[in-house]
Order: C-alpha cells, then sequence, then structure tokens
C-alpha cells in the first residue's frame, strides 16, 4: 500500500464523519446543534492537518475533545442519544495516556447516570455491567496496540513518504554501508545535527529534502537527527555538509564522523547523541 499508515483512508473517513455530522444537525434543537458543529470542525481540523504532523507528539492528547464533545451530545438530549453511550468503548479503545483514560472513564459513568432515567432498574444494571466489559476488552486492546506501535516505531519509517527513519536502524545501516564502503571505496560520514525540540520535525522534513534519495535520515532522539551521508572524498564530503547547513536553521549545531571510525557493534543510540567533544570535527 503506498501509505503504510493509510493517511488517505483516515482522512476520507473523517471527512466523511464530519458531513454525516453536519446532515443531522437541521433536525436538532439549538444545543444540540452546537455540540454538532463543534464535533464537526473538529473532525474537519483532524482530516487537514495529519499529514506530516500526525507523528507529531502533543502537550493535549486529541482524544481527550472527542470525549468532551460525546459525554455533551448526550447530554444535551440522553433520551435521543443514550444509544452513543457504546460509542465509548471505541474511544477507550485508541492509546492515550493515563490521565485521558481515567477523563474517558469519567465521562462514560456520567453518560450512563444521564441516561439511567429513561431506563429501568434493570436496564440500567445491565447497561453499566456490558459498558464494563467493553471497557475492559478496549483498554487490553488499546495495551496491545501500544506495544504494537512501540516495536513498528523501532523499524519502520517514522514519516510515510520520507526517508526518515527510527535511530535504531541506524545502527543496523551502519555496520551494511561500511562493508559497502570498504568494497567500493567511497567515503561515508555520519552527520549528526542537534536542534531545538520544537525544531525536531521542521529540520527533519528540510533534511530528507536536501540529501539523495538513496541517503537516509535518523531520529536519534527528540533534539537528535543523523544522515548517513556517502561521497566520493573527504573534499566532496565538507562541499555537502555546507550546503546541507545552509539550508537548515542557523542555531543547529552539528558534528561529523567517518564511518570507518565508528564500531557500530559497541555504539548505543545515547553515546552518538551525546558524542565526547574530543570526536567532535565542526560545530556550527
Amino acid at each position: 500500500m503506498q501509505s503504510k499508515y493509510k493517511i488517505r483512508l483516515l482522512r476520507a473517513n473523517l471527512l466523511a464523519a464530519a458531513v454525516a455530522l453536519a446532515l443531522w444537525t437541521p433536525a436538532t434543537n439549538p444545543t444540540t446543534a452546537l455540540v454538532l458543529w463543534l464535533s464537526v470542525g473538529w473532525l474537519l481540523i483532524t482530516a487537514l492537518t495529519l499529514d506530516f504532523s500526525h507523528r507529531r507528539s502533543r502537550g493535549i492528547p486529541w482524544q481527550a475533545l472527542p470525549g468532551a464533545l460525546l459525554v455533551g451530545l448526550i447530554a444535551t438530549a440522553p433520551e435521543r442519544h443514550g444509544i452513543l453511550v457504546w460509542a465509548w468503548a471505541a474511544m477507550l479503545m485508541l492509546p492515550q495516556k493515563n490521565w485521558v483514560i481515567a477523563f474517558n472513564l469519567s465521562a462514560a459513568l456520567v453518560s450512563a447516570v444521564m441516561v439511567a432515567p429513561v431506563l429501568g432498574k434493570p436496564e440500567f444494571l445491565l447497561l453499566i455491567c456490558s459498558m464494563l466489559i467493553l471497557g475492559l476488552l478496549a483498554l487490553s486492546r488499546a495495551q496491545q496496540l501500544i506495544d504494537i506501535n512501540g516495536s513498528i516505531r523501532q523499524r519502520l519509517r517514522l514519516i510515510p513518504g520520507l526517508n526518515l527513519w527510527a535511530g535504531e536502524q541506524l545502527l543496523r545501516d551502519m555496520t551494511r554501508e561500511q562493508t559497502r564502503c570498504e568494497r567500493e571505496g567511497i567515503h561515508a560520514e555520519i552527520f549528526i545535527l542537534h536542534v531545538k525540540r520544537h525544531q525536531l520535525w521542521t529540520t527533519a522534513q528540510k533534511l530528507c529534502e536536501l540529501t539523495y534519495d538513496f541517503e537516509n535520515v535518523y531520529r536519534l532522539n527528540s533534539t537528535t537527527l543523523v544522515t548517513l551521508m556517502l561521497s566520493r572524498s573527504p573534499k566532496e564530503a565538507a562541499q555537502r555538509r555546507a550546503r546541507l547547513l545552509a539550508g537548515l536553521p542557523d542555531n543547529i549545531t552539528s558534528e561529523h564522523l567517518e564511518l570507518i571510525d565508528i564500531e557500530p557493534a559497541t555504539l548505543t543510540l545515547f553515546e552518538m547523541s551525546k558524542l565526547p567533544s574530543e570526536r567532535v570535527r565542526e560545530t556550527t
């Protein structure tokens, strides 16, 4: 498939959901319509801002907003929207932070209490038991997704369509490139860039654009990027480093090491991101 993260399909689903909610609003009261239009706005904004930024870590997890909108929609008309309490199972199935899980669980309980007046006591008890079972299954599934995503993050591209990889991939690539350089007489260097945390993703995207298609960029941590550069000679490598730095923000510091001088078998990502000063060849 063209995109391993299925961005286009996800965007289409979000837009379809926004259209469905927009068509629902004329048949509702003003308060419900307000919540629905807020939901439509959230769906549209999320759909339009997926692409490159969808891998970016955010301060406020996005699951908190749809949870608030869902409980608000149920609160506006519990007798009409009571069936939406089952949507909490899907909400809890998403990987999220602990405080968001607590928020969603509390909101689900509040939602169940709001629909209680339109149910008999047996139906309400059955609803609570069913929601509890579905909630536990959803949380179990969320933990599975977290574990799967953690392993995928170690080996797949971080951004679909760009040569941006997790740092663990660099340790594997260095061994292969060392063998090829010795065989073909190519000059290879590890070019390390230290950036501000808020500049990481934009700098990574720019670095991917400035390097050759056969060269990869690696994210070591939230402030360190690395590219494995292949050149004909040390002189050409120096010229390429200068061109790369000219196209990147001025506050970036850089270091480079010849690949032949590195022992991948004993090197860790932490050691590479915290190189001692005596091994630094260049700082800008």
